[in-house]
């Protein structure tokens, strides 16, 4: 490995053997064990690494490729990171495919720290939204869910239970971004129906027995969680006791439930399209 004090790019590493020991720790983070031992994740693309540094996201390396030399927004984001303090590392496509196990690469690659809310900090008030999901075993669907809740204005999410890490490479993928947007709590079941006790707003469940026509609930003026079961399962009898009103998606074909992520966007859109009437602005 040579050591650069290039005047390119700030002060840069260039690394082209797959056995460096910093290029074997990043790949690690594709397993889960990894990810939490060094509390880090990974996220591929400039415009996401951008977004993250500007919402003030700590980066603890920066990973470019040999095509970003002399493109000024890589070098920008390379001198943000090196001011920050953090490693930044110029490699061959050969090493950013092995660290994103892609064969067509994007150009940079950042290396975050993770960021959990304790769940005593969310506080929903006035018109928030927040999204409680238990045990979501599906990486895309995760990701999905965090894009839509980002979409439509939502505070935040908590994951109930054994969760799929919403900090794994597919998730971070399918989130476009949102991960750094969309603050996430991570909490056992509980643990949530204990701070449940605590939530003044109307808690809404889907569930196949629902009686209720989701359209037909009046979401504005309150506070609200929308609670969403697992994608087999559905809601647990203990999560769908803890809710106001357990409620129903109709559906006119053969298909008897919809997709985790597809039903959580009609719901999340339909409570903002309630709030906005509400308020006039529909």
């Amino acid at each position: 490995m040579n050591e650069r004090n290039a005047n390119r790019v700030g002060q840069v590493k260039e690394v082209t053997s797959l056995a460096n020991p910093l290029i074997k720790d990043i790949k690690s983070l594709s397993l889960k064990k990894f990810r939490d031992q060094q509390n880090a994740f990974i996220a591929e693309g400039l415009k996401l690494v951008i977004d993250a540094l500007d919402l003030g996201w700590t980066i603890k390396t920066l990973i470019f490729s040999k095509s970003g030399l002399g493109n000024p927004a890589v070098e920008k984001t390379a001198a943000r990171t090196v001011a920050a303090g953090a490693t930044v590392l110029e490699v061959s496509e050969k090493v950013l495919s092995a660290i994103t196990r892609r064969d067509n690469p994007q150009m940079v690659v950042g290396v975050f720290s993770q960021r959990l809310l304790p769940i005593k900090s969310v506080r929903p008030q006035g018109e928030d939204v927040w999204i409680g999901l238990d045990r979501v075993r599906d990486p895309g669907n995760l990701g999905t869910i965090i894009r839509t809740a980002d979409a439509v204005g939502a505070k935040g999410i908590i994951l109930i239970g054994d969760t799929t890490d919403p900090y794994s490479l597919e998730t971070v993928r399918a989130t476009m971004g949102s991960i750094f947007a969309v603050p996430i709590a991570r909490v056992s079941v509980e643990a949530f129906l204990e701070w449940r006790k605590g939530f003044d707003g109307l808690v809404a469940g889907t569930h196949l027995k629902g009686a209720v026509d989701y359209r037909s609930v009046k979401f504005g003026g309150r506070p609200t969680l929308l609670l969403m079961g697992n994608e087999q399962q559905g809601l647990p009898d203990e999560l769908a006791g803890s809710c106001d009103g357990l409620l129903r998606i109709p559906q006119a074909g053969r298909a008897d439930s919809l997709n985790l992520a597809v039903a959580t966007g009609v719901m999340l859109f339909e409570i903002r399209r309630d709030a906005l009437a509400l308020s006039g602005e529909a």
